[in-house]
């Protein structure tokens, strides 16, 4: 796709905002769930629909905030345009400064639509509300995507770091770009954080590693990310007769979703089908999918993990590759059930050794879930200090 001139772009944002207000203002006397007018849209971060929606972070709990429900562009793994949802969630607090904002992934939520944060959030019912709130209530904006594939035709692309951290950059520049932005303090001169834990994790470190080339113009000043996936495969062996086995289906379906040619369908025999559509029929919290099966050999007449072309696409999604360009908090439970306490400190060493600023903080006593929640908050602490614009002081050394 090639890029727009300076002298078009302008023209072309003020002709987007136009129509998306209107579209806003349309909106103001119906339903949320009434669609807005979509505006034309061209590169990725451009708002294609904007609807007026409400944040709570448990059912019936009010919040002082302003939020949209958002369909923007985005890129998929293989590069090609596609169109993503999310929510900007912005404080009602009078703030026309440059208030800071945070892109947001999400954990592991399902893989169907219903699952995505967006549905979740007027109900009250999205799992890590609670947590956008701390930030919410710090002052700042959040813009939440729902990732590719939750919302939006076609299946969840889980797992799939590149596409994840397009659509994580992509919410951030789609909130900068919004038609309230200027009102509620966002600008270009906003400082931004991306923060996400394990599935939300792997989206975050893709966005820092992805940062520097595909939207450089972003301020970002840190990522958090806890609980990183880093190595799928690893990740794949320690689950394999474990309590996430069911993550093993999963994640395929996600890859199989972003990489068709791999043809999964062929690898499942009938019980392994049967969990593949309920998955896609259902939000399946971590127990769960737990639950339903303890092997991978139970679900497939051979394994798909085993053949190069598989090998080949779960690599492609590892993280640690390549030093993001601004200072990142990395942190993980020690008594991690699901995603290896080895994993994380490998990222951190292979961050450090590519020259990143990397601040490592290990909750020894902590497992998977104990740490998003207990992990969240020394993290957002760290994202304010950022935002603060004091120096980062990683500890590789």
């Amino acid at each position: 796709m090639s890029h727009l001139s300076r002298t078009r772009i302008p023209a072309r944002r003020r002709l987007a905002a136009a129509v998306t207000t209107l579209a806003a203002a349309l909106a103001l006397g119906t339903t949320t769930s009434t669609p807005s007018i979509a505006a034309p849209t061209t590169a990725p971060g451009d708002i294609v629909t904007s609807t007026p929606t409400s944040f709570h972070p448990l059912p019936d709990q009010p919040t002082h905030t302003s939020a949209w429900h958002l369909t923007y562009r985005s890129t998929t793994a293989k590069g090609a345009p596609n169109v993503v949802s999310g929510t900007l969630i912005v404080p009602k607090d009078g703030r026309t400064g440059p208030r800071p904002l945070v892109t947001y992934a999400v954990g592991t939520v399902g893989l169907a639509d219903q699952c995505a944060p967006s549905a979740g959030f007027p109900k009250g019912t999205t799992v890590e509300a609670n947590l956008i709130n701390q930030a919410v209530r710090r002052g700042w904006a959040v813009a939440v995507t729902d990732y590719e594939g939750l919302g939006t035709p076609g299946d969840h692309t889980y797992t799939v770091g590149r596409a994840e951290g397009h659509a994580v950059l992509d919410a951030a520049r789609a909130a900068l770009r919004h038609p309230e932005a200027g009102r509620s303090g966002l600008s270009d001169r906003s400082p931004i954080g991306i923060m996400g834990y394990s599935q939300g994790g792997q989206a975050s470190s893709w966005a820092a590693e992805l940062h520097d080339s595909y939207a450089p113009e972003l301020n970002v000043k840190g990522t958090a990310t806890g609980g990183v996936p880093a190595d799928l495969l690893e990740v794949a062996d320690f689950n394999d007769g474990n309590i996430g086995a069911g993550l093993i289906l999963m994640a395929a379906t996600g890859q199989q979703a972003a990489f068709p040619e791999l043809e999964l369908d062929k690898y499942l025999n009938a019980k392994g089908r049967a969990y593949v559509d309920f998955m896609k029929k259902n939000c399946v919290a971590v127990d769960t999918v737990a639950g339903l099966f303890q092997r991978i050999s139970e679900v497939t007449v051979t394994n798909p993990l085993d053949q190069p072309d598989w090998q080949q696409r779960l690599t492609e999604s590892n993280v640690g590759t390549h030093a993001p360009g601004h200072p990142v908090y990395l942190y993980h439970g020690g008594l991690d059930e699901l995603i290896p306490y080895s994993v994380g400190r490998r990222l951190r060493a292979d961050w450090c050794a590519a020259g990143a600023n990397v601040q490592w903080r290990s909750h020894p006593l902590l497992g998977h879930i104990g740490a998003v929640t207990v992990g969240a908050f020394p993290a957002m602490d760290w994202l304010g200090e950022r935002f603060a614009g004091r120096p980062a002081q990683g500890n590789c050394s």
